[in-house]
């Protein structure tokens, strides 16, 4: 297993991204502190985690407060001795945020998904890393998508906000990386078994006048395989960057976009 006896605090782990790769995590031997908004969500997944044999804790914990993590961190400390991988799977509902143009988007929906992803990653990843920096190792590890990258229309502040996650990224990297700890991100396509992807694609696609089908179809043409990756896949491949496997990966974003960005 690649992960065993390594300890995992996961944010937004009750959604389609958090609880898949607690999943696999779980399955690689690590031990994981679930933490979501809702307890329920959270304490449903760590159930189904312990009966598949793994170890998990679940926490009511919002990620955009500050105190309220770092008090589950020193929680986690104290129970588990230590913390090698931060992972923010945070996300945000899209009913309002895109399928608009930018000229008609209100200003709190484009400011929406800046200040939630990108803040919640800021206050995890700065906390997380103070703890890291003292022990000499750890891995801090998000989320984002090809829009950091490519320019797509009726997209409002999501784009913006993936790009500036990137940016984040690279810039706790270099202050982080002397000290032991490894910062790292997953930019994916539009993964089809997320529900935020399947609301997010008919979003796009009543604005262009066509059936969610149609438009799912239309993003997997643009990729060399055809076809858009799934959550299993981005998960696998957090387990590895997770690992002492990846060591020499720093402030990098790897790109799982079936080569619709072909870097």
């Amino acid at each position: 297993m690649l992960l065993t006896n390594k300890v995992a605090v996961i944010y937004g782990a009750s959604g389609a991204v958090g609880s898949t790769v607690a999943m696999t995590l779980a399955r690689e031997g690590a031990t994981l502190f679930l933490t979501g908004q809702s307890r329920t969500g959270v304490e449903e997944l760590a159930a189904k985690i312990k009966v598949a044999g793994g170890s998990a804790e679940a926490a009511q914990v919002d990620a955009l407060d500050e105190r309220a993590v770092e008090m589950h961190l020193k929680g986690v400390i104290e129970q588990a001795g230590k913390l090698d991988i931060s992972f923010n799977a945070v996300g945000l509902r899209n009913t309002t945020l895109q399928g608009v143009p930018l000229t008609d988007l209100a200003l709190d929906q484009f400011m929406a998904p800046i200040q939630t992803h990108v803040q919640a990653n800021f206050i995890t990843a700065r906390l997380a890393g103070r703890l890291m920096a003292v022990t000499g190792s750890g891995v801090i590890m998000t989320v984002t998508s090809t829009p950091s990258r490519v320019a797509n229309p009726l997209m409002g502040g999501v784009a913006i906000a993936m790009a500036a996650q990137e940016a984040l990224i690279r810039d706790l990297s270099v202050e982080l990386g002397p000290k032991g700890v490894r910062v790292l991100g997953i930019r994916t396509h539009g993964m089809p078994d997320s529900d935020t992807i399947k609301e997010v694609f008919g979003l796009h696609a009543r604005a262009y006048d066509m059936t969610r089908e149609q438009f799912q179809e239309l993003v997997a043409e643009r990729t060399h395989r055809k076809r858009l990756p799934s959550l299993q896949e981005m998960a696998d491949v957090a387990a590895f960057m997770a690992s002492g496997n990846a060591s020499a990966m720093m402030g990098t974003v790897v790109n799982r976009s079936l080569g619709a960005i072909a870097d």
